[in-house]
C-alpha cells in the first residue's frame, strides 16, 4: 500500500468513520437493526503476518438484535478488481470465526455470529469481479450444489456510488468522496471549509490530523507533486496553503493553456500554408495549360476552360491570372 492508501486505511480505526460509512452508504435494510452506538474495534490476532497488513484494524463488533455481530471491513485500494475477492472474503471470515472460538468469545453449543464483509473499491474502472463465492464457482453438478458456499460481500464502488445515497449532512465518509472527486482548487476549498466546521469539536483531534495529511496529499497529487509532500498538522494549515497556491495553480493552468493555444495556432498556420501552396501550384499549372490550348488551337479563353472542365470557382480565380 502506498502512503495515500495507508492514510486512507487509518481512517477506519476511528469509530466515527465506520459509523458514517455504515449509516450513509450501506443499504438501510442491512444496517437498520445494527446498534451503531455499540461499535467496538477488534484488532486482528488470528491472521498470519502476510495477511495482517490487509486485515489489521479492519474488524469491528456491533450489537445486532441484542447479540454481537462482526463487521469485516476489507479495505482495498487497487486500480483493478481482484477476481478472487470472494475467496479472500471467505478465508477472512473463517479465520475470524476460528479466532473467536479459540479465544472463547463463542461458547460451545452457541451459534456463530453473522458477518458483514465490506469491500471498498476506488479504482477507475468498474468492478468486474464476482460478488459471491457462488458466482466464482460457476457450474456445479446437481449433487454437489448443496455443499457449495454462497457467501457474498457488499461492494462499495466509490467512483459510482454518488456522494451519498442515504448519507446525511456532515457524513464523514461523504467528505472523503467529495475530496477524491474534486476537480478544481475551489471545490477542494469549499469541502475543506465545511469539514473544518464539522470536526471543530476537540474530540475529533485525531481525525483532523488524518484529514490534514490526506487532503494535503490529494492537493499535491493534483498539482503534479509526488515528492516532498508536507505533513500538515491541522486542517487550517491545509486551507492556508491551498489559498496561497490557488493563484499560482491558476497561473500554471493559464500558461499551459496559452502554450497549447500557440502550438495549435502554429500547427494550423503550417497546415494553412501548405494548403495554400498546393492550391497556388495547381492554379499555376492550370493557367499554363489554358494558354497552351489558346495558342495551339486559336480558341478563346472560355473555350479552353470548357475543354479543361474548369470549375466556376477556379474560373473566377484564373480571370486575373490570364
Amino acid at each position: 500500500m502506498n502512503s495515500h492508501d495507508a492514510a486512507y486505511k487509518d481512517f477506519f480505526k476511528h469509530r466515527e468513520m465506520v459509523e458514517s460509512l455504515l449509516s450513509g452508504f450501506v443499504p438501510e435494510d442491512v444496517v437498520r437493526e445494527l446498534d451503531l452506538s455499540t461499535l467496538e474495534h477488534c484488532p486482528c490476532s488470528y491472521v498470519t503476518e502476510d495477511l495482517r497488513e490487509r486485515m489489521d484494524d479492519c474488524v469491528w463488533k456491533v450489537m445486532w438484535r441484542g447479540r454481537a455481530s462482526y463487521l469485516c471491513l476489507i479495505l482495498e485500494f487497487q486500480s483493478t478488481p481482484d477476481p478472487w475477492m470472494p475467496v479472500r472474503i471467505m478465508t477472512y471470515t473463517g479465520l475470524l470465526w476460528q479466532d473467536l472460538i479459540k479465544t472463547g468469545e463463542i461458547k460451545p453449543k452457541t451459534h456463530l455470529p453473522p458477518v458483514l464483509p465490506i469491500v471498498i473499491y476506488n479504482g477507475a474502472g468498474a468492478w468486474t469481479a464476482p460478488l459471491s463465492i457462488g458466482e466464482a464457482l460457476g457450474y456445479a453438478p446437481a449433487g454437489l450444489e448443496p455443499y457449495q458456499s454462497g457467501q457474498k460481500y457488499f461492494l462499495l464502488d466509490e467512483k459510482r456510488c454518488g456522494e451519498a445515497q442515504t448519507a446525511g449532512e456532515g457524513n464523514l465518509f461523504a467528505y472523503m468522496l467529495r475530496f477524491e472527486t474534486a476537480k478544481t482548487p475551489e471545490e477542494i476549498q469549499s469541502v475543506l471549509q465545511s469539514l473544518r466546521q464539522r470536526l471543530f469539536d476537540p474530540r475529533y483531534k485525531g481525525l483532523r490530523r488524518l484529514f490534514s495529511v490526506w487532503v494535503g496529499r490529494i492537493v499535491a497529487r493534483n498539482m503534479g507533486n509526488q515528492e516532498n509532500i508536507p505533513e500538515f498538522q491541522d486542517l487550517q494549515e491545509v486551507e492556508t496553503m491551498l489559498a496561497e497556491t490557488v493563484a499560482s495553480w491558476k497561473d500554471a493552468w493559464r500558461a499551459e493553456g496559452l502554450a497549447a493555444g500557440r502550438a495549435e495556432g502554429l500547427a494550423a498556420g503550417r497546415a494553412e500554408g501548405i494548403a495554400a501552396g498546393r492550391a497556388e501550384g495547381r492554379l499555376g499549372n492550370l493557367t499554363e495549360n489554358i494558354r497552351a490550348l489558346m495558342e495551339s488551337l486559336s480558341i478563346s479563353r472560355e473555350k479552353a476552360m470548357d475543354m479543361l472542365k474548369v470549375s466556376e470557382e477556379d474560373r473566377a480565380k484564373l480571370s486575373s491570372m490570364l
